[in-house]
């Protein structure tokens, strides 16, 4: 199973998709850096989706708004399952 890290700063994602814009390879700039050069590669493909670029995906506010309604969800499943065996008693 592989290792779970802090995700990047947004900032250092941000700088390594204009890097990439700019001309360098994600292999070059995980060399550099410590990302794997796939890990660029998604940022970037992100970075595109989120500025209309590609439409093959979800925006990153489309998946945090996904993320919050999932939460939601399961909040509500909570509470009815709570109910439901409080009126069983």
């Amino acid at each position: 199973m592989g290792k779970h890290r802090k995700p990047y700063p947004a900032e250092f994602r941000a700088q390594m998709v204009e890097l990439v814009k700019a001309g360098r390879t994600p292999e070059e700039l995980a060399r550099e850096f410590e990302p794997t050069a796939q890990s660029i590669i998604n940022w970037v493909a992100q970075a595109d989706r989120d500025s209309g670029m590609r439409q093959d995906g979800l925006t990153t506010a489309e998946r945090q708004e996904l993320t919050r309604l999932r939460r939601k969800v399961r909040q509500l499943e909570m509470e009815r399952d709570i109910l439901s065996h409080a009126a069983a008693w």
